[in-house]
Protein backbone atom coordinates (compact mmCIF):
# COMPACT_ATOMS: atom_id res chain seq x y z
CA UNK A 1 0.00 0.00 0.00
CA UNK A 2 1.44 3.30 -1.10
CA UNK A 3 0.72 6.62 1.35
CA UNK A 4 0.52 10.03 -0.59
CA UNK A 5 0.65 12.40 2.33
CA UNK A 6 1.27 15.25 -0.45
CA UNK A 7 -1.49 14.61 -2.37
CA UNK A 8 -1.54 16.20 -6.23
CA UNK A 9 0.28 19.01 -5.34
CA UNK A 10 3.46 17.65 -5.52
CA UNK A 11 2.78 17.06 -9.37
CA UNK A 12 0.97 20.20 -9.50
CA UNK A 13 4.01 21.75 -8.83
CA UNK A 14 6.10 20.45 -11.87
CA UNK A 15 3.16 20.55 -14.29
CA UNK A 16 2.62 24.44 -13.29
CA UNK A 17 6.41 24.74 -13.52
CA UNK A 18 6.23 23.81 -17.32
CA UNK A 19 3.12 26.17 -18.15
CA UNK A 20 5.30 29.07 -16.47
CA UNK A 21 8.30 27.66 -19.24
CA UNK A 22 5.88 27.76 -22.19
CA UNK A 23 4.06 31.29 -20.92
CA UNK A 24 7.65 33.01 -20.52
CA UNK A 25 8.76 31.10 -23.85
CA UNK A 26 5.52 33.17 -25.68
CA UNK A 27 6.11 36.16 -23.78
CA UNK A 28 9.88 35.88 -24.93
CA UNK A 29 9.24 35.83 -28.45
CA UNK A 30 6.08 38.32 -28.69
CA UNK A 31 7.95 40.50 -31.53
CA UNK A 32 9.47 37.00 -33.40
CA UNK A 33 7.67 36.52 -36.94
CA UNK A 34 5.70 33.82 -37.86
CA UNK A 35 6.22 32.15 -33.80
CA UNK A 36 3.08 30.29 -33.04
CA UNK A 37 2.23 31.26 -29.24
CA UNK A 38 1.17 27.52 -27.15
CA UNK A 39 0.09 26.45 -24.32
CA UNK A 40 -0.02 23.53 -21.81
CA UNK A 41 -3.62 22.36 -20.88
CA UNK A 42 -3.04 22.30 -16.97
CA UNK A 43 -5.52 19.98 -16.59
CA UNK A 44 -5.12 17.21 -19.11
CA UNK A 45 -1.28 17.58 -18.47
CA UNK A 46 -1.75 16.77 -14.66
CA UNK A 47 -4.09 13.68 -15.16
CA UNK A 48 -1.13 12.39 -17.52
CA UNK A 49 1.40 12.74 -15.00
CA UNK A 50 -0.57 11.39 -12.23
CA UNK A 51 -1.17 8.21 -14.26
CA UNK A 52 2.00 6.20 -13.32
CA UNK A 53 0.62 4.49 -16.61
CA UNK A 54 -2.12 1.26 -17.03
CA UNK A 55 -1.29 -1.76 -16.20
CA UNK A 56 -2.72 -4.73 -18.36
CA UNK A 57 -4.55 -7.75 -16.02
CA UNK A 58 -4.20 -11.66 -16.79
CA UNK A 59 -6.64 -13.85 -16.18
CA UNK A 60 -4.45 -17.15 -16.30
CA UNK A 61 -0.88 -17.73 -15.15
CA UNK A 62 0.41 -19.00 -18.69
CA UNK A 63 -0.29 -15.17 -19.70
CA UNK A 64 1.90 -13.65 -21.17
CA UNK A 65 3.70 -10.98 -18.59
CA UNK A 66 3.17 -7.42 -19.49
CA UNK A 67 5.07 -4.41 -18.16
CA UNK A 68 3.16 -1.03 -17.57
CA UNK A 69 1.99 0.96 -21.07
CA UNK A 70 3.30 4.61 -20.36
CA UNK A 71 0.77 7.32 -20.65
CA UNK A 72 0.73 9.94 -23.49
CA UNK A 73 3.84 12.37 -23.61
CA UNK A 74 2.44 16.02 -22.73
CA UNK A 75 0.91 18.15 -25.77
CA UNK A 76 1.42 21.63 -25.99
CA UNK A 77 -1.59 23.69 -27.91
CA UNK A 78 -1.63 26.22 -30.15
CA UNK A 79 -3.21 29.19 -29.07
CA UNK A 80 -6.09 30.47 -31.44
CA UNK A 81 -5.22 34.65 -31.44
CA UNK A 82 -8.01 37.09 -31.19
CA UNK A 83 -6.39 39.57 -33.52
CA UNK A 84 -3.60 37.41 -35.96
CA UNK A 85 -0.98 40.01 -36.75
CA UNK A 86 0.62 40.42 -39.91
CA UNK A 87 4.24 38.93 -39.43
CA UNK A 88 2.02 35.40 -38.41
CA UNK A 89 3.13 35.88 -35.10
CA UNK A 90 0.15 34.43 -32.95
CA UNK A 91 1.70 35.97 -29.53
CA UNK A 92 -1.02 38.43 -27.31
CA UNK A 93 1.09 39.86 -25.12
CA UNK A 94 -1.90 41.07 -22.85
CA UNK A 95 -3.33 37.32 -23.04
CA UNK A 96 0.12 35.78 -22.51
CA UNK A 97 0.73 37.70 -18.89
CA UNK A 98 -2.09 37.26 -17.52
CA UNK A 99 -2.24 33.43 -18.07
CA UNK A 100 1.56 33.50 -16.41
CA UNK A 101 0.54 35.66 -13.73
CA UNK A 102 -2.96 33.34 -13.11
CA UNK A 103 -0.28 29.96 -13.55
CA UNK A 104 2.39 32.13 -10.93
CA UNK A 105 -0.82 33.06 -8.55
CA UNK A 106 -1.58 29.09 -8.47
CA UNK A 107 1.84 27.55 -7.97
CA UNK A 108 1.94 29.71 -4.84
CA UNK A 109 -1.28 28.01 -3.71
CA UNK A 110 -0.04 24.57 -4.39
CA UNK A 111 3.35 25.55 -2.44
CA UNK A 112 0.98 26.87 0.57
CA UNK A 113 -0.91 24.21 0.54
CA UNK A 114 2.48 21.53 0.70
CA UNK A 115 3.98 23.89 3.39
CA UNK A 116 0.63 23.59 5.59
CA UNK A 117 1.02 19.60 5.20
CA UNK A 118 4.43 19.70 5.71
CA UNK A 119 3.95 21.55 9.00
CA UNK A 120 1.47 19.16 10.10
CA UNK A 121 3.74 16.17 9.47
CA UNK A 122 6.60 17.86 11.25
CA UNK A 123 4.27 18.60 14.21
CA UNK A 124 2.87 15.21 14.52
CA UNK A 125 6.27 13.74 14.34
CA UNK A 126 7.61 16.13 16.99
CA UNK A 127 4.56 14.65 19.37
CA UNK A 128 2.75 18.62 18.98
CA UNK A 129 5.69 20.06 20.93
Amino acid sequence: MELNVLGQHETALTVRARRNQVLSANIANADTPGYKARDLDFAAALKTATRNGVRLAGTSDRHIATADVPAPAERLKYRVPTQPTLDGNTVETDVEQAAFAENAMMYRVSLAFLDGRIKTLRYALKGGD
